[in-house]
């Protein structure tokens, strides 16, 4: 039987030997005025989940921390979004559930493959690069994950017709990043800048979004502080105490949602967003914070002190980069201290997620749930305002 048109995309064909049916995508007929496809055309529905926005996605780094966000984000509003995954499928597969029926699709690839890479972004029409890496392996190193691949990434979808490129960047990369902790310039703030400038002479009209620390469910900013590994007995060291550093960590799901409304609009080519929370604050006064939250405050035992006076803190970092084959327990390693130490620095001539439309998280709304899981004594069923919620830490001014 001859394949029979649905909607314009969809065509059913029985398979003549198996007698089963199958679903085959076809293209349509509509192209807009310069011969591409005019995928617009296509909309159907309102708008929602089961919807089809004209939007085909193309994510790198899906089953990432802020990948998974960002599927969940483009699948209610009705985008059609193909998932490369470099890992084992059962990793990428409980994104199935972020779209409807069918406008999920998964495919294999490999960052050092042209073609599996050509495979993902051959029918998109947007292309979003996640791709990142907070410490190295002996497979990949700061480069090859944030300058060589996302110049492939970003070379390819240019030769595939891509109209629109998302890149999320590193608030403070740099080309010549200061020494702080470590004895040479940190490579994950080089490698962030030598990407940047990778995409942009890839694909001049690509969005970048340099993102500050991102917090949430599974992050590696609140959970850096608030792990074992970190904690020295009940002691915390931090890098000049805490003092000298500031930071403005983002909520994650601000930042999917500036790479959603990035995406709608199409003012948004060239241009560099920074993405950074509503206020300011010391990390001595964050970690203190996190700490009264999970009360486990002066009177458990909690200290914190400067990490020059702890010689034998030094050796656990060591001890730990070279007994973790993959990823380092609890995050700690002397890229993320240099990455703690780092005051964030914005550049006032460049817009921030908030001229996307994006309305910001405050850190008091979320950090309180995010630290419960790390309590003390969790099994404790304490009374009704037993143990009130601490007051959050006075941003500093800007």
């Amino acid at each position: 039987m001859a394949p029979v048109a649905l909607t314009g995309q969809i065509a059913t064909k029985l398979l003549p030997k198996s007698g089963c049916a199958s679903i085959l995508y076809i293209k349509s007929a509509q192209y807009s005025s310069d011969g591409s496809p005019n995928l617009a055309a296509y909309k159907r529905g309102t708008g929602g989940r089961s919807s089809f926005n004209g939007v085909v996605a193309t994510v790198f780094g899906c089953t990432g921390f802020v990948g998974r966000y960002v599927c969940n984000k483009l699948g209610k509003i009705g985008t059609q979004l193909i998932l490369p995954y470099r890992n084992d499928f059962y990793e990428a597969s409980r994104l199935k559930v972020v779209g409807d029926l069918g406008q999920v699709l998964f495919t294999p690839f490999d960052l050092r493959d042209d073609e599996s890479i050509a495979k993902a972004c051959r029918y998109s029409n947007v292309v979003i690069n996640l791709i990142g890496r907070d410490y190295e392996t002996k497979n990949f190193k700061y480069m090859d994950v944030h300058a060589v691949g996302p110049r492939r990434i970003a070379r390819i979808a240019r030769e595939m017709g891509v109209e629109r490129f998302i890149h999320v960047s590193y608030l403070n990369q740099a080309e010549n990043p200061p020494i702080l902790v470590r004895r040479s310039p940190s490579m994950y703030k080089v490698s962030k800048f030598m990407g940047e400038c990778a995409v942009r002479e890839e694909f001049p009209t690509a969005t970048v979004i340099r993102a500050s620390d991102i917090y949430g469910s599974e992050d590696r900013f609140i959970r850096s502080f608030v792990s074992g590994w970190r904690i020295w007995s009940k002691w915390m060291p931090l890098w000049k105490n805490g003092m000298a550093t500031t930071k403005r960590p983002v909520y994650v799901s601000d930042v999917a949602q500036a790479i959603v409304n990035a995406i709608r609009d199409r003012d948004t080519r060239c241009m560099t967003y920074q993405a950074v929370g509503p206020d300011r604050y010391l990390v001595a006064d964050l970690v203190d914070w996190f700490y009264k939250i999970m009360r486990k405050d002066e009177s458990w035992g909690y200290v914190r002190y400067d990490m020059k006076y702890d010689p034998l803190f030094s050796m656990k970092i060591a001890f730990n980069q070279l007994v973790s084959w993959g990823y380092p327990f609890g995050g700690l390693h002397w890229e993320s201290i240099e990455k703690e130490a780092t005051t964030d620095q914005l550049d006032p001539t460049l817009p921030t997620i908030e001229d996307l439309g994006v309305t910001l998280t405050p850190m008091e709304e979320m950090v309180p749930w995010l630290c419960k899981p790390y309590r003390a004594n969790q099994y404790y069923i304490a009374q009704l305002g037993e143990f009130p919620l601490p007051d959050p830490p006075k941003p500093v001014p800007l």
